[in-house]
């Protein structure tokens, strides 16, 4: 057996005891469960970045009684439609899987991911920007795969953000670039002389929005989902936030005294007219296919659109009190109360019937929303699920696994969860990115 010191900067450190054949990555793993910490990077003494999970330790040159920074590293998750991508920020590697056609193979661009900072996603494409400020793109060439037309332009990107087909990134000096689908926001031409000192994006399922310096607001991509903001332009005055959801068509908008602006399909929860002066001190903003629900600074909830996905909370509006934190799938809602404990509504097959787990449901930490189903992490790290059960609504397969659960990302029609060992479980439908078993090993690499 070898002893190995491990520390932290701050000073915390343990030593261990591993076996004489093991290898880096077997050191990173005891070294995660150690500490409870996820992913962690080991540096030598010498200044060495111990990379290569398969490396021995005598080959890394560790010897008994050698001392090794080990430094926190922070995972970054991202879900197109069929496919999940996993790194860590600044990392020279991302791991993919699920549908290939859909981001799930990365092999033709993983030579040129380097320091990625970010990952965005299309539904069938995936945007890592770099440390460097530039993207690399793959997946479906014309819903954002391919950014070949534009690749000179995308010089110190700030974010990246994608609607159904489209991306559109935000470069350093307040312009904006867009490629992918035209129909789903990919030209922005008709609006590109005003996308100026532009502060941030947000995006629904076909068209993005822009707030502006000044808070004023610039919308482009398909009129029906939110791309003509022509309509309330009047109102989009001193805006704070743009708020929607990945497959909804409208846009919230959160101004700075706390009222709302909506826009974009009518029946998905653009028009809010039946609710506007009761929307008032808003705070959050949550969405599901069709309809918004809204946290206000009084505990209560407000909501409005398609009654059956979460437009119309009414039976369950007198539990609604002292709410904390609000969350959303595709046709649910789900809202923390004081006591930890959730209420839900919407679809009943999509998450908005919590009854057969609601038992469980005690001291909620966190909840993510796929599109049919929910996942909720608790206080002492394991996970309750419900929904539509081939959808990530059924996590029986691999319940002995969830525990300790730091990290949980939601796509589609899959999960996955990081645990405090590193270690990354997914369930849901399998070739949507429920089933990782191809690229378990991968994982070792990050």
């Amino acid at each position: 057996m070898k002893q190995i010191t491990v520390a932290f900067p701050s000073g915390r450190g343990e030593r261990l005891l591993i076996p004489e054949s093991s290898n880096v990555g077997d050191l990173r793993t005891l070294a995660q469960e150690t500490f409870g910490q996820g992913f962690v990077k080991l540096v030598t003494a010498n200044g060495v970045i111990l990379t290569d999970a398969i490396e021995s330790l005598q080959a890394a040159g560790l010897e008994d009684g050698d001392h090794v920074t080990a430094l926190a590293v922070e995972p970054i998750l991202a879900a197109s439609g069929g496919a999940f991508a996993l790194c860590i920020r600044g990392g020279d590697r991302v791991v993919t899987w699920g549908r290939p056609a859909e981001g799930g193979d990365s092999s033709a661009v993983q030579g040129k991911l380097r320091g990625v900072q970010q990952i965005a996603a299309t539904n069938q494409a995936f945007a890592a920007m770099l440390e460097d400020g530039s993207l690399v793109t793959w997946g479906n060439s014309d819903l954002g795969g391919d950014s070949s037309a534009v690749q000179h332009q995308l010089k110190t990107v700030q974010q990246v953000l994608g609607t159904f087909g489209a991306f559109a990134a935000l470069l350093a000096d307040g312009s904006v670039v867009t490629w992918g689908d035209e129909n789903t926001g990919g030209d922005c031409s008709d609006v590109q002389d005003q996308l100026k000192n532009v502060k941030q994006l947000q995006a629904t399922s076909a068209a993005f929005a822009a707030i502006l310096g000044d808070g004023s607001v610039v919308a482009w991509g398909s009129p029906y989902a939110g791309g003509d903001s022509s309509g309330v332009e009047a109102r989009l005055r001193n805006v704070k936030q743009v708020e929607s959801a990945p497959k909804n068509e409208a846009f919230v908008a959160i101004l700075a005294d706390g009222s709302v602006v909506t826009w974009g399909n009518r029946d998905e929860g653009g028009d809010s007219d039946g609710v506007q002066d009761q929307l008032k001190g808003v705070q959050q903003v949550q969405g599901t296919n069709c309809a918004f629900a809204v946290l206000k600074e009084d505990g209560s909830i407000i909501t409005w659109g398609l009654g059956v996905a979460g437009g119309d909370s009414s039976a369950v509006q007198d539990r609604l009190k002292g709410v904390q934190k609000l969350w959303s799938c595709g046709g649910a809602f789900a809202a923390m109360l004081e006591d930890g404990s959730l209420v839900t509504w919407g679809l009943s097959d999509m998450g908005g019937d919590s009854s057969a787990v609601q038992h469980q449901l005690k001291i909620v930490q966190q909840v993510h929303g796929a599109d049919k189903a929910f996942a909720a992490i608790l206080e002492d790290g394991s996970v309750v699920t419900w929904g539509h059960p081939a959808f990530g609504g059924e996590s029986s397969a691999v319940q002995h696994k969830l525990r300790n659960v730091q990290h949980l990302k939601a796509g589609y029609h899959a999960f996955v969860a990081i645990l405090a060992n590193g270690a990354v479980v997914t369930w849901g439908e399998s070739d949507s990115g429920g089933d990782s078993s191809q690229v378990q090993e991968q994982f070792l690499s990050l």
